[in-house]
């Protein structure tokens, strides 16, 4: 497949259009990041401290990435937190067994 036969979709940033290359069958999660990237953006863009958009882009990616982050380390604790309780069960089930 050549660069210019590429599937591609067309997603909007702070009122500015991008053409991104992108596969149909991840066309709709690129456009719900693009929504979700977009509602940050525009968020930062609102509260007027940052100029440009390069630094308002800057400034959303981190704040996702902490969402992602922070996210990511809720669900290690849970996942090791029914991996006790599991552990637990079993011992008791293990027990009551005998």
């Amino acid at each position: 497949m050549t660069d210019d036969s590429r599937p591609t979709s067309e997603i909007t940033l702070l009122g500015r259009s991008y053409v991104i290359a992108c596969p149909p069958e991840e066309q709709e999660d690129l456009e719900r990041a693009a929504r979700y990237l977009d509602r940050a953006m525009h968020g930062i863009h609102s509260r007027g401290k940052v100029l440009g958009n390069e630094k308002i882009a800057i400034m959303a990616a981190l704040n996702i990435t902490h969402e992602l982050l922070r996210v990511l380390e809720e669900r290690k604790a849970s996942e090791e937190t029914l991996s006790q309780l599991g552990e637990r069960l079993d011992k008791a089930l293990n027990e009551t067994s005998r």
